[in-house]
């Protein structure tokens, strides 16, 4: 039976400082999941699991080195993390995986049943791939060598999340270990491994053409040979973090890390086949400036939306198109501007402080001593105003429509340019741009131009 690796986020060192992550009712993530993982690792130890805990003062690159470090085949590894939102109300555990693998999908499902038969009363939020996070890719799910997920038990910022974790921490420690030994036991089901690997065989396509050459299956993720990565015209040499492994003396290297080198990256179950294809149709000095153009049609934002929220369309139907007029009136792409409306509104599932009659779809506040958000009195207005304060920022240019941006006048014109400097600046969440910035993507592989 393989071993079990378990990190608790964050409380290593990041930026020169000790991440505490995030911080809610009087405690810290970090806090909370080092007791968590404390006690899922005697747990299993005490059902004769080998478990390696990894240190808590390793930052987040530290940690998935470690792990590869002492990492075989057979082992798992798994990160519990807590989440958190700017609404109180939204709660709920679920589990991450590197987006395209069915069997950590499968994996994901053992250990989220685990929790929730242990603490019911915890909302289930699902098993999902990790292109569905804030982020849009999870270190700990790509760059482990061995199989890995990442968990979140629920969310801080809940008041009943967090009192369920603080009061019942011994269930959610029992549920998470029933779940782990379920999922070692999948993935290494017979003694004796032998401690040389012998990976299956997988095809390959490479923007339509098969090749002779075949890619490997490790853990469920497909490699390829790193010399097929050339007709791709990727250069790695200046990218550490795309794992890499040997193989019967070929660097192989994993084939959906690819996918932030705009690459489209799918696999075919029935043959056993990994297409790759390299197409992208956005101009890449246009992907992340403010003041461009946008790319997608009003069909494919409605779509994007629609598969996202089946409901948002019937809500507010002409969306998509007043995004689409409204930025190119005022010269923003309106493909960021839409996909901001995203990340604000949860997909217009909006929540918190700010409701659908708002017509607020930025999280825009207001001036005065009155409300805490601003709103306007229709779906136009709303954009207009989420228009021209993303211009405010972004251009010295003077408005074409009259101003209803409530804090259009408050903004400091021109100093923001490229969507990573809205973080800090929109939000205090220092991943701001960067959630945007994999929505766009998100959106881009939906409509086919990524």
């Amino acid at each position: 039976m393989g071993r079990i690796f378990i990190s608790a986020a964050h409380g290593g060192q990041e930026a020169g400082g000790v991440d505490p992550g995030s911080i809610a009712g009087g405690t810290t993530e970090a806090r909370e999941m080092i007791l968590l993982r404390d006690l899922i690792v005697t747990e299993l130890r005490s059902r004769n699991f080998e478990v390696l805990a990894v240190p808590d003062d390793l930052s987040a690159s530290g940690t998935i080195a470690w792990i590869n470090a002492r990492g075989r085949r057979g082992d798992v590894a798994l990160e519990v993390h807590a989440d958190s939102a700017s609404s109180p109300v939204v709660r709920g555990a679920s589990v991450f995986y590197i987006a395209g693998n069915n069997e950590r999908k499968s994996n994901g499902d053992l250990l989220l049943v685990g929790l929730l038969r242990r603490v019911p009363q915890l909302p289930n939020r699902g098993v999902k791939p990790d292109t569905d996070s804030g982020l849009g890719r999870l270190a700990f799910c790509r760059q482990i060598a061995i199989a890995s997920l990442l968990i979140q038990v629920g969310f801080l910022s809940s008041p009943e999340d967090r009192a369920l974790l603080q009061n019942r921490r011994r269930d959610f420690a029992l549920g998470i270990a029933d779940g782990l030994a379920s999922w070692s036991r999948v993935i290494d089901p017979t003694p004796g491994t032998p401690s040389d690997p012998n990976y299956d065989a997988i095809n390959i396509n490479i923007n339509g053409q098969n090749y002779a050459e075949q890619g490997i299956l490790v853990n469920g993720n497909a490699y390829i040979p790193i010399d097929l990565v050339d007709r791709l015209r990727i250069d790695l040499s200046k990218a550490p973090n795309v794992n890499r492994l040997t193989y019967r003396k070929i660097v192989y290297v994993k084939a959906v890390e690819l996918r932030d080198f705009n690459v489209a990256v799918t696999w075919d179950t029935a043959t056993r086949t990994v297409s790759l294809r390299s197409n992208l149709v956005v101009c890449p000095g246009q992907f992340d400036r403010i003041m461009s153009n946008g790319n997608t049609s009003e069909v494919q934002l409605q779509i994007f939306l629609r598969n996202n929220n089946e409901n948002a369309i019937t809500q507010f139907p002409d969306l998509p198109k007043l995004y689409q007029e409204e930025a190119k009136a005022e010269g923003v792409n309106y493909d960021i501007a839409f996909c901001q409306m995203c990340v604000e509104t949860g997909f217009l599932r909006f929540g918190g402080d700010i409701t659908p009659e708002q017509n607020n779809f930025a999280g825009l506040g207001s001036i005065g001593g009155g409300a805490e958000v601003a709103s306007f009195p229709s779906a136009r207005i709303g954009v207009r105003a989420h228009i021209q304060h993303l211009k405010a920022y972004a251009s010295l240019e003077p408005l074409v429509n009259e101003v209803v941006d409530p804090r259009f006048r408050f903004v400091t014109r021109g100093v923001v340019t490229v969507i990573d400097q809205l973080s800090g600046r929109w939000s205090a969440d220092l991943n701001y741009g960067a959630k945007i910035t994999a929505m766009i993507k998100r959106l881009y592989e939906s409509a086919g131009l990524l």
